[in-house]
């Protein structure tokens, strides 16, 4: 009966714009939620948590790093379980009023100064049903493009729900940008910060106002019609022969690479121009937005070739450049951004003697000198090279300190020619661009088509739960815990650049999983 409702699908303009319009705008808006969190999460972590705090500290190490990704699983078996079983359409009109609401009430949530620790305990909730809300977003939405596209046209329809992930991105920056020119720093940070979160008011009416005029998809129908629904999607998701397989294949072939390299291009270059090269926040907002805008079609485009050229090896494609490529980018943006920086690294090498020393770059305060002083470079995104000692000692130019005194490291550092800002008349924004550009192309080549091959990989009985899990699994953890990671490498390493081992890493290894396992897809004309 599926089949049969499948082959009746054609193609019907109207309709297909209204489900592609609706289905991604809902998108865009859902992640904007996430993603404004993630870009005010430094002034927030100031508002919520003081760092003379411990337990203000550990929660902020969770809310603001890792509960909004820890619970997208959860979101996808709760929500995957209520796609399969009582339709896409309703499940994905659950999942953004939940997330409209819970980034709604961070703009309203009292600060630490008022409430104490009360205010960091709801911000937490509120970040976790914003992730619970999140793993069942896409997945509904992905599902219920695809199954009303017709046979040839599955990765260019879906492709726009990878675009849209972008574009919440891009409209989070805008929104975060205008507020900020509207009004003082002072004003900002007293009650501005607030204006972006109230915003998803506006954005969640629409999106609902939109989402309510589709009907359910044909296939879904099909089966409610036909009595064929699953009695239980998880379980289901584990029983169902071969499925076991695929889930695995999907979580580490296909996830886990597009995801580190989507954050990578995202979140990992905002950190890294802020961070290492000391550009200052604005400016850095303003190079990503003009650079995620000029890169966002490549989405489409690469959920089209997918269709004319194969899924697979779009995204073996993908992975391979972003294996080579990555590196080249990041040291391109590093120049272009900070010219004296790179100088500086080259002619006054920095050395850090170091005795025993217990650092960890997720504590949000360090006792101990020698942890603050690796604390401190690593921030400042200073390459420097370790050796052994009794005694904490920096060397540098000239000058050599023993302990640490912040003032004297930035003194020193300033002296042999490191920079504390990123110089605007050496900056060269255009190349600051294109590097914004090549990452997120990168992206658009192994994300625009994903949402077809998880789409067709799974049966239409427990599809939404069975692409929800690993998807989520894989951005949650894959992608959440890539700022730990790449952080700590750099720590131990003392290499600004080694982080990106980590991306390299995983989308290596999600590449010889997808060349060996990954099966391809576009040629499927049946979605039951």
């Amino acid at each position: 009966m599926a089949a049969a409702a499948e082959n009746e699908i054609t193609l019907d303009p109207k309709r297909d714009r209204l489900v592609i319009t609706a289905s991604s705008l809902g998108t865009v808006f859902e992640w904007y939620d996430f993603f404004v969190y993630g870009i005010l999460a430094a002034l927030i972590g100031k508002l919520f948590f003081p760092a003379d705090n411990p337990t203000a500290a550990t929660l902020a190490s969770l809310a603001i790093f890792g509960a909004g990704f820890g619970v997208r699983p959860l979101g996808a078996i709760l929500f995957g379980y209520f796609g399969d079983k009582i339709g896409r359409k309703y499940t994905f009109l659950v999942t953004i009023t939940l997330m409209g609401v819970a980034t709604a009430a961070i703009g309203l949530l009292p600060t630490f100064e008022t409430a104490g620790v009360w205010a960091a305990g709801l911000l937490l909730l509120m970040r976790c049903l914003q992730g619970l809300a999140l793993g069942g977003e896409y997945g509904g939405a992905a599902i219920y493009v695809a199954e009303h596209a017709p046979d040839g046209k599955r990765g260019q329809y879906t492709s726009w729900i990878q675009a849209s992930v972008a574009g919440g991105f891009l409209l989070a920056v805008i929104v975060v940008l205008i507020t900020r020119h509207a009004m003082s720093t002072e004003a900002f940070e007293a009650w501005g910060w607030r204006v972006p979160f109230l915003t998803s008011i506006l954005l969640l009416a629409v999106s609902l106002y939109m989402r309510l005029k589709l009907s359910e998809s044909p296939v879904f129908k099909a089966m409610k019609a036909a009595g064929t629904t699953s009695k239980n999607p998880f379980v289901e998701s584990f029983k169902y022969p071969g499925n076991i397989g695929r889930l695995f294949v999907a979580l580490f072939g296909v996830a886990a690479g597009l995801t580190v390299i989507y954050y990578t291009s995202q979140f990992g270059t905002l950190y890294f121009l802020t961070g290492t090269a000391r550009v200052p926040e604005e400016d850095a907002l303003l190079y990503m937005a003009v650079g995620a805008a000029l890169a966002a079609p490549t989405y489409v485009a690469c959920g089209w070739l997918s269709d004319k050229w194969g899924r697979k090896r779009m995204l073996l494609l993908g992975y391979g450049l972003s294996i080579i490529g990555v590196f080249p980018i990041f040291w391109m943006m590093a120049d272009a951004a900070n010219p004296a920086l790179a100088r500086a690294t080259v002619s006054n090498p920095v050395t850090l003697s170091l005795p025993a020393c217990d650092f960890n770059v997720l504590n949000r305060t360090h006792e101990t000198e020698c942890a603050q002083a690796l604390n401190f470079l690593t921030k400042r995104g200073i390459a420097y090279s370790k050796q052994s000692s009794e005694t904490l000692g920096l060397k540098v130019g000239d000058s050599q300190l023993q302990g640490f005194d912040e003032k004297a490291y930035v003194a020193a550092l300033e002296k042999a020619g490191y920079p504390d800002k990123s110089d605007p008349a050496q900056r060269q924004p255009w190349k600051i661009i294109l590097a914004v550009f090549l990452m997120v192309a990168l992206s658009g080549m192994t994300y625009g088509q994903v949402a077809a091959i998880l789409v067709e990989m799974f049966p239409a009985k427990i599809r939404y739960t069975s692409m929800s899990i690993p998807y989520h699994i894989g951005a949650g953890y894959f992608g959440g815990f890539l700022p730990y990671i790449s952080q700590y490498i750099v720590a131990q390493t003392g290499q600004p650049f080694s982080g990106l081992w980590y991306t390299v890493g995983v989308t290596a290894l999600a590449f010889v999983v997808a060349l060996i396992w990954l099966p391809e897809t576009s040629g499927k004309t049946k979605l039951d």
